[in-house]
C-alpha cells in the first residue's frame, strides 16, 4: 500500500507463485506417484534439485514493478535504447536514473554496470547489453549473451543481492531467436546456482506473454521438478549444454588455443599437438582420438611431457563427449545394454552393463563408445561400481579387445579413478582367460578391481537385491544353475 492507502503498482516477489508450486499442486491432484529409482537408465545433467527449484520463479509482468533487490535492464552500449522493458523502467525510475546512466559512459556488449534504483521498488538496477544476432556470427552471439547473464549473477554476488529479476535479454531489435536465447539463459542461472546457490533467495524471470510458452517449455529441462520430469525432460536437451557454469562449449576453440600463448614453457605442450596431429588418420577412431601407445613412446623418449599429454588427452575426450551429446543415440539406448540402477552396501552407484543386449555384429561401435561416454560422464564424477552380466552371451556379444582398449584409453581420468568395483557375473572359463590376458598385458589398474561372481547371492552380498534391476533371463538362468532366487537374504540355513 502506498501512504495514501492505495494498492501499490509494485510486486513483492515473496507474494509470487515459486516455480513448483503449481507443478506439486497438480501432483497432488491427479495423485502420481514419484518415478522409482530402480526405474532411472539415465540421469539429467541437470538433476532435480528441489532446493535450487524453490529459488525459481516465473512471472508473467513488467520487470519493473518487482520489488527485489535488483532488476536488470537490457539496452545498447550507450545505454539509450528504447525498448519495452527500458522505457518502463525509466518512466518508473524517474529522470534521475538517465543523470546517472550518462556518468557510465555507456557498456559494452556482454557487461553489465550498476545503478540504483531510484524511484523503483528494487534498490538496484543492472544493466547489460545484449548481442546483436547473425546466424554466420553464431558462436560470438552465444557466448556474449551468456556473458550478459553470467556478469548480471556476478555482480549480484558481489554486492550480496538476495533477490534479482530477469528481463529477457535478448531484444527483438537484435534479432536473437527466442528458444536458443532461452536455453543460455535457462542453463547460465542454473549453473550459477549449483555453485553460488546460497548467494540467492529468489531469481524471477519476468516475461511477457510472447515469451512465457517459451519458457514455460524450456525451464523444465534445466529445472526438472521431480525425477519424473527430469528423464521426460532428457531427450529434449540440445546438444551443446555449456561447460560447467554453462557457457557454450566450442570444440575447435579448446583444441587451438594453449592456457600460456607465447610462454617458451608451454613449447612441449605446441610440440605434443603437432605430433597427435601428425598421425590423426583417416577411420572414425583416429579422427577423435591419437594413437595413445605412440603418444606413450614420445613420453619415455622424453619428446612429450606427461602435462602435455594430460591436456592433450582431455581435448580429445571434450570432442567426444560434444558428438555424444549431438548425436542421437536413440537406437542404442533401446538395447538396454547399460543403465543405472541402485546403490551398493556403500552407498555407491550401480552401472549395469548386460552383455547379451549387445549385438556387436550389427550395431555401430563407435557410436556405442559415444553412449557409453554420454551416459557415463555425469556417473562418474563420484564413486561407483560396474556389474557385468556376461550370462547366455555369445560370439555375437563379445566386445572385441580392441574397442576395450580404445574406451579405456579415450575415457577421462574419472572414470578409472572413481571406478571401485566390476562385478563379473556369470563368466565362462574361456572369458575369465580372456579377461586375466586383457588385464594383464593390455591395460593397467583394473585388474585388482574384478571380481567374478558365479551367482546372484554371491553379489547380494554386496549389492542388495532391491537395489538392483535384474534381467529376467540372468534371473532365469542363476535359478536354474544355482537354485531359485530368494527374496529374503540372506536365506535361513535349513534352505
Amino acid at each position: 500500500m502506498d501512504p495514501l492507502g492505495a494498492p501499490s503498482q509494485f510486486v513483492d516477489v515473496d507474494s509470487l507463485p515459486g516455480w513448483t508450486d503449481a507443478y506439486e499442486a497438480k501432483q497432488l491432484d491427479s495423485h502420481q506417484n514419484p518415478i522409482e529409482k530402480a526405474q532411472v537408465d539415465i540421469r539429467s545433467p541437470f538433476p532435480y534439485r528441489k532446493d535450487i527449484n524453490a529459488k525459481i520463479i516465473l512471472w508473467k509482468g513488467d520487470v519493473a514493478l518487482l520489488n527485489c533487490t535488483a532488476i536488470v535492464n537490457t539496452s545498447n552500449e550507450s545505454l539509450t535504447d528504447k525498448n519495452p522493458v527500458s522505457e518502463s523502467i525509466f518512466m518508473h525510475a524517474g529522470p534521475d536514473l538517465r543523470d546517472e546512466l550518462q556518468k557510465l559512459k555507456g557498456c559494452r556488449t556482454g557487461e553489465a554496470k550498476l545503478t540504483k534504483g531510484f524511484n523503483l521498488a528494487a534498490r538496484f538496477i543492472i544493466h547489460t547489453v545484449g548481442p546483436k544476432y547473425k546466424s554466420r556470427y553464431r558462436t560470438a552471439a552465444e557466448s556474449s549473451l551468456y556473458s550478459c547473464y553470467r556478469n548480471v549473477l556476478q555482480l549480484a554476488k558481489e554486492q550480496a543481492m538476495c533477490s534479482i529479476g530477469f528481463c529477457v535479454i535478448n531484444s527483438l531489435k537484435r534479432c536473437y531467436p527466442l528458444e536458443d536465447a532461452t536455453h543460455i539463459a535457462l542453463r547460465t542461472v542454473r549453473r550459477f546456482l549449483e555453485i553460488h546457490g546460497e548467494t540467492l533467495e529468489k531469481v524471477v524471470f519476468a516475461v511477457s506473454e510472447l515469451e512465457e510458452a517459451t519458457y514455460q517449455k524450456l525451464l523444465p529441462l534445466y529445472f526438472p521438478r521431480s525425477l519424473e520430469e527430469e528423464i521426460q525432460s532428457l531427450p529434449y536437451l540440445p546438444a551443446d549444454i555449456g561447460n560447467a557454469e554453462g557457457e557454450p562449449v566450442v570444440p575447435e576453440r579448446q583444441i587451438r588455443i594453449t592456457e600460456k600463448p607465447g610462454v617458451p614453457d608451454d613449447a612441449s605442450d605446441e610440440e605434443g599437438l603437432e605430433a597427435d596431429l601428425s598421425f590423426i588418420g583417416s577411420h572414425a577412431f583416429a579422427r577423435m582420438e591419437g594413437d595413445v601407445d605412440k603418444q606413450r613412446r614420445l613420453i619415455l623418449q622424453g619428446q612429450l611431457s606427461e602435462a602435455a599429454l594430460q591436456k592433450q588427452h582431455q581435448r580429445n575426450y571434450n570432442r567426444w563427449l560434444c558428438q555424444a551429446r549431438a548425436e542421437d543415440l536413440s537406437d542404442i539406448a533401446s538395447l538396454k545394454a547399460l543403465y543405472q540402477t541402485g546403490v551398493d552396501n556403500c552407498g555407491r552407484t550401480v552401472m549395469v552393463v548386460v552383455g547379451r543386449n549387445i549385438p556387436v555384429t550389427l550395431i555401430d561401435m563407435e557410436k556405442a563408445l559415444l553412449y557409453f561416454i554420454h551416459v557415463m560422464d555425469h556417473i562418474a564424477v563420484k564413486e561407483y561400481v560396474l556389474v557385468y552380466f556376461h550370462t547366455l552371451t555369445n560370439d555375437y556379444n563379445q566386445l572385441d579387445s580392441n574397442f576395450l582398449k580404445k574406451l579405456y584409453d579415450v575415457v577421462d581420468a574419472k572414470y578409472k579413478r572413481n571406478l571401485k568395483a566390476l562385478y563379473f557375473v556369470h563368466p565362462t572359463f574361456r572369458s575369465k582367460v580372456s579377461a586375466w590376458f586383457f588385464t594383464t598385458f593390455t591395460v593397467s589398474g583394473l585388474k585388482d578391481k574384478i571380481h567374478y561372481v558365479e551367482s546372484l547371492q554371491q553379489l547380494f552380498t554386496a549389492i542388495p537385491p532391491e537395489q538392483i534391476d535384474l534381467p529376467p533371463f540372468v534371473l532365469e538362468y542363476d535359478a536354474r544353475e544355482n537354485g531359485p532366487y530368494y527374496s529374503s537374504y540372506p536365506p535361513s540355513p535349513d534352505l
